[in-house]
């Protein structure tokens, strides 16, 4: 009996292996696919609004999105905005010349935060007057997402596997049969 046992966990073991292996990591939670102005674009004006587009659309809940020049003041101006799978801010006139960074977290459609940033360069100076000193770096752009690590699933897997194994070999063996 031992053996049947042994042969079934370690089969078990390496199906569940090998599906995990050939599965991949899944990736359900919102992307940017593009933004206005590009990421890394040059401009030589204001664009008036800022924006991110994203694969999906997102939860219009909590929505943030910033944008801070190179002399790390806030050129974004009101709350931003959602619609659909795109975020977007309105800009005033820009400032000094140099890197604009936009930073933003949304909420994607299954729930979880997703935020980071991206950036373009004004290559003209503007006349623009600035918001506040820009605290964004602290509060935005992170990678972390908030999720729930891949190795609680495993584990999680692992656990329901063997204990439905473990039944379905010895679940009924302590009784007595008419």
């Amino acid at each position: 009996m031992s053996r049947k046992l042994l042969a079934g966990l370690v089969t078990g073991l390496l199906v569940t292996g090998f599906a995990l292996l050939g599965g991949g990591v899944a990736n359900a939670h919102s992307a940017p696919i593009g933004s206005s102005p590009d990421n890394g674009a040059q401009i030589d004006a204001s664009p008036g609004t800022v924006s991110i587009t994203f694969n999906e659309n997102l939860q219009p809940a909590y929505p943030s999105m910033t944008v801070t020049g190179p002399d790390k003041n806030l050129w974004s101006k009101g709350q931003p905005k959602v619609d659909g799978p795109t975020i977007s801010i309105e800009v005033g006139e820009l400032g000094p010349v140099g890197e604009y960074t936009i930073a933003y977290r949304v909420t994607s459609a299954d729930g979880h935060p997703v935020s980071g940033k991206r950036t373009f360069t004004l290559t003209k100076p503007g006349n623009g007057t600035p918001g506040p000193k820009s605290d964004s770096t602290a509060k935005s752009g992170g990678s972390d997402d908030g999720g729930v690590p891949l190795w609680v699933f495993v584990v999680g897997a692992i656990v329901l596997f063997g204990g439905g194994l473990a039944f379905a070999l010895f679940g009924g063996r302590g009784k007595k049969r008419p």
